[in-house]
């Protein structure tokens, strides 16, 4: 399994880029915010990869995060959502704003991207609610202020240890510190977290 690559930029097309490691030419299929992200060509590049096999042949993907790639991988896990139309939401949503659209069960965001129709919208946003919370959210992903020191990462971290969801454990903790003020203390920010979150 190939995880990440570094080498030349050589080539760069409207869906994919051509690195050069140690002349070797990869071709990576990859989003436009990828594309747009990566550089000039020549320059020297790190691309997080996805690769796929199947019997009639062996696709690479290029990410330029790998929030990027563990997105593309949930994605993928939803019947009907191929390697192509992964990279086509992600063209139009970054990893915070499709977890933002799924918790929020916004499938017309999520149906923007080419080749994604209501059904399809809808079915992402189902299968993955449950689990697309824990990438790239965090109090500052919804818009609520995150805690200094990372009391904030700390209380989220013990309200998925106790089972709450990520994105309900998200919304309570970015609310706590919101009302306590960034010197807050991780106790006092996690029990008015567990009491918003019971609400």
């Amino acid at each position: 399994m190939i995880a990440r690559l570094r080498g030349e930029l050589a080539e760069v097309g409207a869906d994919h880029a051509v690195l050069d490691v140690g002349g070797v030419g990869y071709l990576l299929w990859c989003s436009g915010r990828t594309l747009t992200a990566i550089g000039e060509v020549g320059g020297n590049v790190l691309l997080f990869t996805e690769m796929q096999v199947r019997e009639d042949a062996i696709t690479l993907y290029g990410f330029g995060s790998s929030a990027e790639r563990e997105t593309f991988r949930l994605l993928t896990s939803v019947q009907g959502v191929g390697g192509r139309v992964a990279l086509s939401i992600l063209s139009v949503l970054d990893a915070g704003e499709l977890s933002r659209a799924i918790a929020s069960g916004d499938k017309a965001m999520v149906a923007r991207a080419n080749g994604v129709g209501p059904k399809l919208a809808m079915r992402i946003v189902n299968e993955l609610k449950d689990k697309m919370g824990g990438i790239a959210i965090g109090p500052g992903a919804l818009g609520l202020p995150a805690a200094k020191g990372g009391v904030a990462d700390d209380a989220l971290s013990a309200l998925a240890n106790l089972g709450f969801k990520p994105v309900e454990a998200s919304i309570a903790v970015g609310a706590a510190v919101e009302e306590l003020g960034d010197g807050a203390t991780l106790d006092a920010v996690v029990r008015l977290a567990l009491r918003k979150a019971a609400k």
